[in-house]
């Protein structure tokens, strides 16, 4: 490592935010592999969480220093703030800002709040409709917030004023597979911003992140895709795929899953075996060129590989995981070393750990300590499982066995505690409804 990048790693450290071991370990070129796959994790800043599940959208902090366990009550809370409104986005934090969504008197709004205290910096209205469940993507100078009902609204993060929108359904032709309204945070990668309107004529689209004009729609006619699950968008969120040596995004709409071309927005794969016909939610895992996916309401789990063929791609499934096996609802699941985490059964959140290549169960110890689903976050070794009932345990990461190592029950209980953890900068972010709740979790 040069001299300048030992001083970047010395500064890391004095933050909590690296170790000698993980800066200097780290292969060259599986850091360049990690920056083609996926740019916006490569201008992430240490300590920031910009997006959806993170700086590589796969729910991992790259954090480390922090609480391998915690006092009895858990870890300190630092700060709480009220008046966000209702709903299940969790939270982007980005430089000295908090992003999230809320609703407020009929209205869904993207709101801003300071990093410091969870105070209010600015609040703009996206469209109508419900609690929102859409997380906020930040990039740069610009922030995109998703609305219940399909309002993509991009705005300046430094005042919150609004530089383009678009409604997926008016303006896309979009279309949900069932009545819970639009759920997915959308993708910013490269000069575009991708989402999912879920119609026919784009069942994915690209549009120009600082325009909002269309780039390419994906026309698909979705009744062909599988008899599976209904037609229309799903819950989860895109993620970006190099399998085969070409870029696509990867997603779990109302007929499974789908890989689209990142150039050109034409179709190139698709998979109905994880499709049911109520909701598709969890975010698909990339591997290489496998990706895992999995379904509540008694769907299942499923592993397949993408082959390169001459026209797009052939799909082989690996192994199949019924739903008495493994099925996770809307928590989220982690990939790890080659294992699979996360809480199995619909509305469930029974901890489990699968080797991803095989599905062979690691350990699957029972209920564990709090009760329904379970939201699931990685950071520094441990997984942060997040209950349905506000119950918070800190769970090591390792296939050897389940070690629960502390748990303990969140300040506020306003509703299902859904929303995933977020870990930035040495805190722990839970939004529940109307509140923010801001815990220390850094070794002192």
């Amino acid at each position: 490592m040069s001299r300048l990048g030992l001083l970047i790693a010395a500064a890391l450290i004095a933050l909590g935010l690296g170790s000698p071991a993980a800066l200097l370990a780290q292969p060259k070129s599986a850091a360049k592999t990690k920056a083609a796959e996926d740019p916006a994790a490569a201008e992430a800043a240490p300590g920031d969480w910009p997006r959806w599940r993170g700086p590589r959208g796969d729910g991992i902090s790259l954090e480390s220093g922090l609480l391998d366990r915690w006092p009895q009550g858990g870890p300190p809370l630092a700060w709480r703030t009220k008046g966000l409104g209702s709903g299940y986005s969790t939270v982007a934090v980005v430089g000295s800002k908090i992003f999230t969504m809320g609703a407020q008197s009929g209205s869904n709004y993207l709101l801003c709040l300071s990093r410091e205290d969870g105070s209010l910096l600015w609040k703009t209205a996206v469209g109508g409709g419900g609690g929102p469940n859409s997380t906020p993507t930040v990039d740069g100078e610009l922030v995109y917030g998703l609305g219940l009902d399909g309002d993509l609204a991009c705005c300046r993060v430094e005042d919150g004023s609004l530089v383009w929108s678009k409604n997926y359904e008016r303006d896309l032709h979009g279309q949900m597979m069932s009545s819970w309204g639009y759920s997915e945070s959308v993708l910013v990668d490269g000069d575009k911003v991708v989402c999912t309107p879920g119609g026919d004529e784009a069942l994915v689209a690209a549009l120009d992140k600082r325009t909002g004009n269309t780039i390419w729609r994906c026309a698909v006619r979705q009744d062909e895709l599988g008899r599976r699950g209904l037609n229309g968008a799903g819950y989860a969120s895109l993620v970006v795929s190099t399998a085969g040596g070409v870029r696509q995004y990867v997603t779990l709409v109302g007929r499974g899953l789908v890989g689209v071309d990142a150039q050109k927005g034409t179709l190139l794969w698709s998979y109905n075996g994880v499709a049911n016909s109520t909701a598709n939610i969890p975010t698909p895992l990339i591997d290489g060129d496998y990706v895992f996916a999995s379904s509540g309401y008694q769907t299942g789990a499923a592993l397949v590989k993408l082959n390169k063929a001459r026209q797009g791609f052939r799909v082989q499934e690996i192994y199949f995981l019924p739903a008495n096996k493994m099925q996770n609802h809307h928590g989220g699941m982690i990939l790890r070393d080659g294992f699979v985490y996360c809480g199995t059964g619909h509305n469930e959140g029974f901890p489990l750990c699968i080797n991803v290549r095989t599905g062979k169960e690691a350990w699957r110890p029972g209920r564990g300590p709090g009760s329904g689903s379970a939201a699931v976050t990685y950071a520094d070794g441990h997984l942060y499982f997040r209950y349905e009932d506000a119950t918070l345990a800190l769970i090591e990461a390792t296939p050897t066995g389940y070690k629960l190592k502390s748990s303990f029950k969140i300040a506020s209980h306003n509703g299902e505690s859904w929303p995933h953890p977020v870990i930035a900068g040495g805190r722990l972010y839970l939004r529940d409804q109307d509140e923010l709740l801001c815990y220390d979790v850094r070794k002192h």
